[in-house]
């Protein structure tokens, strides 16, 4: 079964009602014990939210303002060389603020008018089945912590940065938007874990790391490659393959470092008919056929 697990660091809630993020010790923060309590601090936020309520702010410091404020002065150079129209479209309508961290609350509050998506606070890894399902309501499970400020532009799991710059960006355009919809009806429409697996790796190789011909060169519109600084400049050189859901729902990846094949759309449009009707009609007897489709070749 495709797991995320490792994607996260695990969270726990404690005897006393308090909450502890279990970093790794290769984690940058580890040993560093301030770090830490406003990670734990901040997990409980989310873990004590409850779904119609404000989500309760994140208590940020200048320092991580500041690593907020490098990163989207960076990505932003980046975007307009390497992203697709259609998700600096949605950058330039949602307006996201450069110089300190948005609220989860901010955040909803700036895109629900145009698409909307509203925001729930996640602590850590939410089940698979819970992450995509609620994407059909119009909600985005968002970690709110940001990464340690000893290596700015890295993060072994996803952040603010990520869930934000990557995601909220692309939320703000409505055939994102659309798309982000059908992949979360899919998801409650499937009934096995195997085709659950199957429309969360076509999300995995479009949403989070797809790559699109645009006016002649290739563009990513992927959270994964457009909130990472690295891999923005890497994806060009990669394995790029067609569009394939076949293909797609049998690669396997490793979260652990750039992805080193991707799946090329050769416009918005081409996107649309391919995953987009995927979503919108996929049920577990015909994944069950995509599935037989690849072992058959």
């Amino acid at each position: 079964m495709f797991e995320e697990a490792q994607y996260f660091a695990p969270v726990s809630a404690q005897d006393d009602g308090s909450v502890v993020v279990e970093l790794a010790t290769s984690h940058p923060g580890f040993a560093d014990q301030v770090y830490r309590a406003r990670r734990n601090a901040i997990a409980a936020l989310a873990v004590n939210h409850r779904q119609g309520e404000p989500i309760p702010a994140a208590e940020y410091t200048e320092q991580e303002h500041r690593i907020w404020s490098l990163i989207s002065h960076e990505l932003a150079i980046k975007h307009r060389k390497y992203a697709t129209a259609e998700y600096l479209e949605g950058a330039s309508r949602l307006g996201l603020p450069t110089d300190r961290i948005p609220q989860l609350q901010e955040v909803s509050e700036l895109l629900e008018p145009l698409t909307g998506f509203r925001y729930l606070p996640a602590a850590g890894l939410v089940p698979l089945r819970d992450f995509y399902g609620v994407l059909a309501d119009g909600y985005f499970h968002s970690t709110q912590y940001i990464r340690h400020h000893s290596v700015p532009f890295y993060t072994p799991e996803p952040d603010v940065v990520h869930e934000v710059i990557g995601h909220a960006n692309a939320l703000a355009n409505d055939r994102f938007a659309a798309l982000y919809r059908l992949a979360g009806a899919a998801a409650r429409r499937v009934e096995s874990d195997e085709a659950l697996e199957f429309v969360s790796k076509v999300f995995w190789f479009t949403l989070e790391f797809g790559v699109m011909a645009e006016s002649g060169e290739l563009r990513a519109y992927g959270a994964g490659i457009l909130s990472s600084y690295g891999e923005i400049e890497e994806f060009r050189g990669m394995d790029i393959r067609p569009l394939d859901l076949r293909v797609m729902g049998a690669t396997q990846y490793d979260i652990t470092k750039y992805q080193d094949v991707l799946f090329r759309a050769e416009s918005m449009r081409h996107l649309e008919d391919v995953v987009g009707a995927f979503w919108e009609t996929c049920d577990d007897d015909s994944i069950a056929e995509l599935q037989a489709g690849v072992i058959s070749r």
